[in-house]
């Protein structure tokens, strides 16, 4: 059993990262649609249906992880979310293609595919994982509340700098000269 704070914050951050990525794919559809088409993983047709109902599940999980009684489900869903994820960028780096969007950082930031991904994922999963772990029962004070937040807050403020970074590695690697 772990402490409810950990667990909460970990389900917190996780439901941000997921609504922040939903927010993204529905705002562009017709972008995030064209990334799903060149992974080239499902016949074209099929592609829009899965650019909406990516969005969809991204933001299901988000809402369900803030439900008690649904966040133990919602944090394994998010760890296969982060399989299948991961399954489909591993397979476009097998085949070699590494020069197409990842589709992970919204619309502008285009991120090439790129071994680190699958090791952000996995990272992902992970605290998906210490989402679904059983909460020890005691009641949340006020500071509880805080650093859940603080954790919280935390936590994406470091996957929104992880991802900046790889996002703009291949183009400092260009300025470098590299």
């Amino acid at each position: 059993m772990l402490d409810p704070v950990l667990v909460i914050a970990s389900s917190t951050a996780l439901a941000a990262l997921l609504a922040s990525a939903a927010s993204h794919k529905l705002r562009d559809r017709r972008a995030f649609n064209a990334i799903v088409h060149a992974y080239q993983l499902l016949p074209a047709p099929l592609a829009p249906g899965a650019t909406a109902s990516l969005a969809l599940i991204e933001l299901a999980l988000a809402l369900a992880l803030l439900l008690p009684a649904w966040r133990t489900d919602a944090a394994l869903g998010v760890a296969l979310l982060m399989a299948l994820y991961a399954s489909a960028i591993g397979l476009n780096l097998w085949r070699g293609r590494r020069d197409i969007d990842c589709g992970c950082s919204g619309p502008g930031a285009a991120q090439p595919l790129r071994p680190v991904l699958l090791l952000r994922n996995l990272v992902i999963a992970l605290l998906a994982g210490l989402a679904a772990w059983p909460v020890a029962e005691r009641a949340l004070g006020v500071l509880d509340i805080f650093v859940v937040s603080a954790a919280a807050a935390v936590a994406l403020l470091l996957h929104v700098a992880v991802d900046g970074l790889l996002a703009n590695q291949p183009r400092l690697a260009k300025l470098n000269g590299r």
